[in-house]
């Protein structure tokens, strides 16, 4: 699936997040912090296999992960006895994949929308934070995935989870939420060591949409960071619009205080 032209990810008003401005830096966090309790910790279920994926995992695959001793074991079984001891052993490479997922990898999260009330309640603490806009041409977002909402818990073919080729499946999985997280409208971006931080070109942050309830003061904070380190960023005022349950949002152009006075702006 195409990236969208922009991404937008929205941010709380600290000291960190401001630091995070003046870095260019994106922090990819654990999954364990996340909100929703599903998020990178849904345990599909696995579907059972037929005679013949058993014969095939049992002939091709299962010397790669167990040794010889449980190969001689289920080699001898016959395939009713062999479907039991596979889906137990699945059930519990998956359990094991999920849990060192959340444990070690580092997920930072993107929208595709700007101007969702609940976004702004929930990531931008009540409409005091702000929300960054990116360009998608930016190397972070090279191996960005959309995230998938869904009724039901998915399922995985028994091949998921033993077959290398076939282990995107699992994957899949850390980008599958309940529908009820649709709004998001989500992307995001997986690292492989939790914690750790991504400096992207000043170039690639487009613009900044300040929150309805943002201190005046911080956004002229981050107006001089910015105007300090990338010339082309575009600010953006935010108000709670008056027709419609959205953040509508106005252009506004900064100068700051020693600027205006060599224009003769100020006193």
């Amino acid at each position: 699936m195409s990236l969208p032209e922009n991404l937008y990810k929205y941010e709380t008003l600290s000291i960190q997040s401001l630091l995070n401005l003046k870095s260019q830096t994106i922090y990819f966090g654990s999954p364990a912090e996340f909100n929703d309790p599903y998020d990178c910790a849904v345990k599909a279920q696995i579907d059972e296999p037929t005679d013949d994926e058993l014969e095939r995992l049992r002939d091709i695959y299962l010397s790669k992960y167990w040794p010889s001793h449980v190969i001689d074991a289920l080699e001898s079984k016959s395939l009713t006895e062999l479907k039991p001891i596979l889906l137990k052993l699945a059930r519990e490479v998956n359990s094991t994949i999920i849990d060192n997922f959340i444990k070690n990898r580092g997920v930072s999260c993107f929208s595709e929308v700007n101007n969702e009330l609940l976004m702004w309640a929930h990531y931008a603490d009540k409409y005091t934070g702000f929300c960054l806009e990116f360009d998608t041409n930016s190397e972070i977002f090279e191996k960005a995935k959309k995230v998938k909402y869904v009724d039901t818990m998915p399922k995985l073919n028994i091949a998921s989870i033993f077959a290398d080729k076939e282990r995107e499946h699992i994957m899949d999985l850390f980008c599958t939420k309940s529908k009820a997280w649709d709004y998001e409208q989500e992307w995001r971006t997986i690292h492989s060591e939790v914690g750790t931080v991504f400096t992207y070109d000043s170039m690639a942050l487009t613009g900044i949409y300040f929150g309805p309830e943002m201190d005046p003061a911080a956004i002229e904070v981050a107006c001089l960071i910015l105007q300090g380190q990338n010339p082309n960023v575009r600010f953006w005022q935010g108000k709670r619009s008056e027709t419609d349950f959205i953040v509508e949002f106005s252009e506004v152009f900064y100068t700051s205080h020693l600027k205006a006075k060599e224009l003769g702006l100020s006193t």
